[in-house]
């Protein structure tokens, strides 16, 4: 990564800078959302680029943390940070029965496995008092943070700006620490890691717990955001968003998922008001595009062509 990006703690720092100016020249709302859907992607980027493992109901712990967030707000009036932990620390407990039942199956059996259970979990939101059923949580109040009034947007975007900057951080540390090697070696070649000595299981259970956590932590941090906690947070079709925004910005890289979710909802909110429901198919187009031309999605192409331009291989 240093090859290609040179000093990537300075182009990090650069980006930190970026968002917090940005909203000086985008609506701070804007700018939250892409921020949580790309905390959420970088989440499930983890499990898919780094484990080998593609969850089809990463949606139940987005969906089940912004459900728990929102009543704990509005119902038990917990304080704000409470909030936000009781729903990460949600998340990381389904994640736990989830992924316990999920990994004993490989392939396209643990990511059915992971779509029956998510839809079970969302069949159960629709049924449940706490969530509002259809109507979902409204009027999620916002609260205060060390004295800090959050109820204003430029309160609260440093404050998501902040969190989804510690998740990265995290994510990075993961990725470079033994435990993320050993993560990526499950994903070139499991038995040869078995054959090594590794309990295999034990790994993919606690890469899949984390995943569903930092997720978990997306889904608590927009339900800050927008007030509200619906079923769309958990329907299968936000898995299947998340799939597509780490797809168009590059599987297994660490900036592909901020990438894919910026140019996702970026698209989205420039076509909702233009093409209506179309959105959804050219989202399918796009989706379609990247794996038959670019399947190494916007930031793996860009790292290729910078290899290729130097004389590396890419």
């Amino acid at each position: 990564m240093n090859t290609v990006f040179g000093k990537t703690g300075a182009a990090y720092l650069a980006g930190v800078v970026l968002l917090l100016l940005a909203p000086l020249a985008i609506y701070p709302v804007l700018v939250m959302k892409v921020l949580c859907f790309a905390l959420f992607a970088c989440a499930f980027n983890l499990l898919l680029g780094y484990t080998g493992l593609l969850s089809f109901g990463h949606a139940a712990f987005l969906g089940s943390a912004a459900y728990l967030t929102g009543h704990a707000l509005k119902v038990w009036e917990v304080p704000t940070l409470v909030g936000l932990l009781l729903g990460t620390a949600g998340a990381a407990a389904l994640g736990w029965v989830v992924g316990s039942l999920a990994i004993r199956r490989q392939g396209i059996y643990f990511t059915m496995t992971t779509l029956a259970l998510a839809q079970m979990v969302y069949f159960v939101f629709i049924r449940s008092s706490f969530t509002g059923g259809e109507d979902g949580l409204q009027d999620v109040p916002r609260g205060s943070l060390f004295g800090i009034d959050l109820s204003d947007d430029t309160n609260l975007y440093y404050l998501v700006v902040a969190i989804f900057c510690g998740a990265f951080w995290l994510i990075r540390r993961i990725i470079d620490s033994p435990f993320g090697q050993i993560l990526k070696a499950i994903r070139e070649n499991e038995p040869r890691t078995i054959s090594l000595g590794y309990d295999v299981a034990r790994y993919k259970l606690l890469a899949f717990v984390l995943s569903a956590a930092l997720a978990g932590l997306a889904g608590a941090t927009k339900t800050l955001v927008f007030t509200f906690a619906t079923l769309t947070d958990a329907h299968w079709h936000a898995s299947g968003e998340v799939v597509l925004m780490t797809l168009v910005g590059g599987v297994g890289t660490v900036l592909g998922p901020l990438v894919g979710a910026t140019v996702i909802v970026a698209l989205q909110n420039l076509l909702a008001d233009k093409v209506g429901s179309l959105v959804t198919v050219i989202m399918g187009v796009i989706f379609v595009l990247c794996v038959l031309a670019f399947r190494r999605g916007v930031v793996g192409e860009s790292i290729a062509l910078y290899r290729r331009m130097i004389g590396e291989k890419p």
